[in-house]
């Protein structure tokens, strides 16, 4: 049984679980599913908007697939998200990506 596999198993007896539903995205990810787990990482922001890893990691991913806009706008929604928890770390790492590819 893959990780995924097992992830899914745990997921289906826990479905509102939301670091299987992050572990998921991510092992899609891996994987290279894109569209499933960019799909998985956005019903996370809204469903769990405070889950600041979603942003980020999602975004990393949207940068890796050259959608830079959609990371753009990702990371700034997680930048708000972190500094209202005063996550100052996480707003500060995902504030650092942001200038690594432009803000324009």
């Amino acid at each position: 049984m893959s990780r995924r596999e097992k992830i899914e198993q745990m997921l289906a007896a826990e479905p509102g679980d939301t670091f299987l539903r992050y572990s998921l995205a991510m092992e899609l990810d891996k994987e290279g599913n894109h569209e499933a787990s960019l799909a998985l990482f956005a019903e996370l922001t809204h469903d769990e908007p405070a889950y600041v890893p979603a942003y980020f990691m999602a975004a990393q991913q949207l940068v890796r697939l050259t959608r830079f806009e959609e990371a753009r706008t990702l990371l700034r929604s997680g930048i708000e998200t972190a500094t209202r928890q005063q996550d100052l770390h996480a707003a500060g790492e995902m504030n650092e990506f942001l200038k690594s590819f432009g803000q324009a």
